[in-house]
């Protein structure tokens, strides 16, 4: 049983109690003294060239002080891209600028043209809609196959075309994947859309700039999910300020999901306008605006194909994908169609060989970067599609093609045709425990009790894994990562035995609070009530990469593993003294330091006191107080997988699908909270499922987002979401970090949608629909009912 408060037990989170009451504090909440408010000028077209801008009339308005324009920004840096992609032919991928604010063109509805700074916020709102912005509309391209052809509008022009690359994965298995093809007994082909989505945080992005001119010094709050690289990235590559004298605050943040990662132009304005009118600078963003100034997630198109031989074994995939990078490069996201997509095309399966190719294309749209699962849901979807349709053209069972293809666990460590090498797992142990938690054996009986109401009832299955805590930082700066991607810890022991940890991850919703406290109380044996979790604050944390890719414990947790072990080696060094023992003596259990074979011993506070209070000392060959500073670069990733099922029935009448359960298993490795992992997993499940059912953004040809707010964009509401059964019971603990832990936060999010559609397609053909291959995301009656009638 674990200890009161340390690992494995599920104790509540200790930041909810703020949250719940109110006192949470936001960066929306933080009013400097007189701050002045900003308020951006967006364009209303997808594409046009600025003739002029005529801001007279509107800064003679009241309350206004400052109109800034892009001229403002001439000598600025623009916002940098953190990840080079070199194409298959090993040129680097073509990076156009992405200015602050627009500098003679416009690409994207919502892309920033002026900005005004008021002393209320109405005031800068009702000045901006004063300004004349003189612009020439131009063609917009949307479409990716469109946007490639040789006479297609470019969305920037000092580019050779709307190509941002071509990306070939592993480019010399080409010729062996051609080869297994020709080779094969059952090629199984599908063609599908991973849709583009819109996070939607319960948060809107805030940021307020401050300048303190007496000693140089700018202070950003904002709501991000990693203020350290917000820092590196603004301070070096944008305003040039250097870091000493760049402070990045991220409070209390309330979601993210990916769309918190980015630095943003709205961030770098607030503490660029801050130091020129030597005023804090206020943005707060509107949902209507964050629609259209939020990177986008997803929007791939793609074609997939599986060989087969004689004996339905896998012998090849080949993919060929189009992804939309939007009108502008945001931070990560090249890596995310290629790294974090392509390395995850083995799946949970011994394919011997694997081609993927990606060709990332500019639109005027709103640029796309990571969403919860990055790159991996999009993987996920197209393999566990693909495979169910392969079980259907061959008349095998979904649940036996896979089982016959898994990764056995006698084969771990497995290395995978596409560069990655899973160290553990159980494939067959999560696929068991999800088809009795769902109760498969019993689903004819409950699809003929369907049947009898006129509704048709279906079973989806799919199998995932994923690939977490993005490393080690030697082989992703190969890969073309701009950043390490380590994690820090500084463990403050006090002198009555309580500490303070300061991260370089950030909480928004993780709960790290509480685990990370969880995490020291058992090391050390202490109560976990003794120990305070900071983070978000450059100027008191420990330079870190932050929290994303499911990486906060494997990482951050593991930088705190080892800033603990440190002070546990000191504090023995002390305790030895204390009780006049040996050093290679001296025992810590439950918070006591002991001599062992003795009586003799000192307790956690007796140790911490000393260290501080040193009358009795050895100060020669021992420094005074107890803190610790750790970093930790993983040598890998960690590989969560799981086994999910999706029960619907569909209404053929109208093609209303409604899930009736919804079961999870999945292995995490050892859990350091299990509540915490299971609210994780159905916040997962709740943003999957939102999109096989419900979300997708949309554009019109001209470039107008049609889906500008939530009466257009379709976000799931309690009575669209089954009740989970959530399992993570099967485990294989990771071998290669100190805690054995997987992530889990992203996980819901890629197994549940092809599960979803699984479920739909397998309902459909036991209907007599055989004639229903695919239906793409997302699975509306309105889809559902015309491929019904499309015989």
């Amino acid at each position: 049983m674990p200890m009161d408060g340390g690992i494995g037990a599920s104790t509540k989170r200790r930041e909810d109690l703020r949250f719940l009451t109110g006192n949470g504090r936001y960066t929306d909440d933080i009013n400097l003294r007189g701050q002045l408010y900003a308020y951006f000028l967006r364009s209303q077209v997808a594409h046009g060239r600025i003739n002029g801008i005529d801001s007279a009339q509107a800064a003679a308005m009241p309350g206004v002080v400052r109109i800034f324009t892009g001229k403002d920004f001439e000598g600025v840096g623009g916002l940098p891209c953190g990840w080079q992609v070199t194409d298959k032919h090993g040129q680097p991928m073509q990076e156009p600028a992405h200015p602050v604010l627009a500098q003679g063109k416009v690409r994207h509805v919502g892309d920033p043209i002026a900005v005004v700074v008021a002393e209320t916020a109405e005031q800068a709102r009702d000045a901006a809609e004063a300004i004349v912005v003189d612009i020439d509309e131009l063609p917009a391209v949307i479409d990716m196959k469109a946007a490639l052809a040789a006479d297609a509008p470019k969305v920037h022009e000092d580019l050779t075309s709307n190509l941002c690359y071509d990306w070939g994965f592993v480019e010399e298995n080409k010729g062996a994947v051609d080869a297994a093809f020709a080779a094969a007994a059952h090629v199984t082909t599908l063609e599908l859309v991973n849709q583009r989505l819109i996070a939607n945080p319960m948060e809107p992005r805030v940021a307020v700039g401050d300048y303190d001119p007496w000693n140089d010094m700018s202070t950003l709050y904002t709501t991000s999910q990693n203020p350290h690289v917000i820092r590196l990235l603004m301070g070096a590559f944008v305003l040039g300020i250097p870091e000493h004298k760049l402070r990045v605050v991220a409070p209390d943040v309330g979601g993210g999901f990916g769309s918190k990662i980015f630095h943003y132009a709205e961030e770098a304005f607030c503490t660029f306008a801050a130091r020129a009118l030597k005023k804090p600078v206020k943005w707060t963003s509107t949902r209507s605006e964050a629609f259209m100034s939020d990177a986008h997630g997803r929007d791939h198109v793609t074609k997939i194909e599986l060989a087969l031989d004689a004996d339905n074994n896998f012998t090849a995939i080949r993919t060929e994908t189009y992804a939309n990078m939007g009108a502008y490069l945001s931070t990560f996201a090249p890596s995310v169609p290629t790294w974090l997509h392509g390395t995850l095309m083995a799946g949970n399966y011994k394919t011997p060989v694997i081609y993927v190719n990606v060709k990332a294309v500019f639109t005027n749209t709103v640029p796309v970067d990571a969403y919860r699962g990055a790159g991996r849901p999009e993987a996920t979807f197209q393999l566990e599609r693909l495979i169910d349709k392969a079980a259907r053209e061959l008349g095998v069972s979904p649940v036996d093609l896979r089982r016959q293809n898994f990764i056995q666990p006698d084969q771990f460590p497995y290395a995978t045709p596409v560069a990655v090498e899973y160290d553990t797992g159980n494939y067959d142990a999560t696929m068991d425990k999800m088809l009795e938690l769902a109760d498969y054996a019993g689903f004819d009986a409950r699809a003929a009790e369907s049947a009898k109401a006129g509704k048709l009832r279906g079973f989806g299955i799919a199998h995932y894994i994923e690939a977490c805590g993005i490393a080690p930082s030697n082989l992703v700066g190969q890969l073309g990562a701009r950043a390490g991607l380590y994690e820090s810890a500084t463990v403050r022991v006090n002198a009555t035995g309580s500490i303070s940890v300061f991260t370089g991850s950030h909480s928004h919703g993780q709960g790290h609070e509480t685990t990370f406290a969880q995490v020291v109380s058992e090391l050390i044996g202490i109560d976990a009530g003794q120990v305070e979790i900071v983070h978000g604050d450059t100027s008191n944390t420990p330079m870190g990469m932050g929290t994303y890719g499911s990486r906060s414990l494997a990482v951050g947790g593991s930088a705190l593993v080892r800033a603990t072990n440190k002070i546990i080696t000191k504090a023995k060094k002390i305790a030895a003294h204390l009780l006049e023992a040996s050093e290679a003596d001296i025992e810590l259990k439950d918070g006591k330091f002991s001599v062992a074979g003795t009586d003799k011993s000192v307790d956690w506070a007796g140790v911490t006191l000393a260290a501080y209070v040193p009358h009795n000392y050895p100060l020669e060959s021992l420094e005074p107080g107890l803190e610790e500073t750790a970093f930790y670069d993983p040598s890998n990733f960690t590989y969560p997988a799981g086994a999910y099922g999706c029960e619907v029935e569909v209404d053929p009448e109208t093609g209303k699908v409604t899930i009736l359960n919804f079961t999870a298993a999945d292995d995490f490795g050892n859990v350091v909270n299990p509540m915490i992992v299971e609210g994780q997993v159905h916040g997962g499940l709740a943003q999957g499922i939102g999109q096989a059912m419900l979300e997708a953004c949309a554009y019109d040809a001209d470039g107008q987002l049609l889906t500008g707010s939530y009466m257009d964009y379709a976000m799931p509401r309690a009575d669209d979401l089954p009740a989970y059964t959530v399992d993570h019971s099967c485990v294989t603990p990771c071998t290669h970090n100190p805690l054995g832990v997987k992530g889990c936060g992203e996980a819901g999010a890629i197994g549940s949608p092809p599960a979803v559609v699984n479920a739909v397609i397998d309902a459909l053909h036991r209907g007599g629909h055989t004639h229903v291959t695919h239906i793409d995301m997302p699975v509306s009656p309105a889809r559902v009912w015309a491929a019904m009638q499309a015989k």
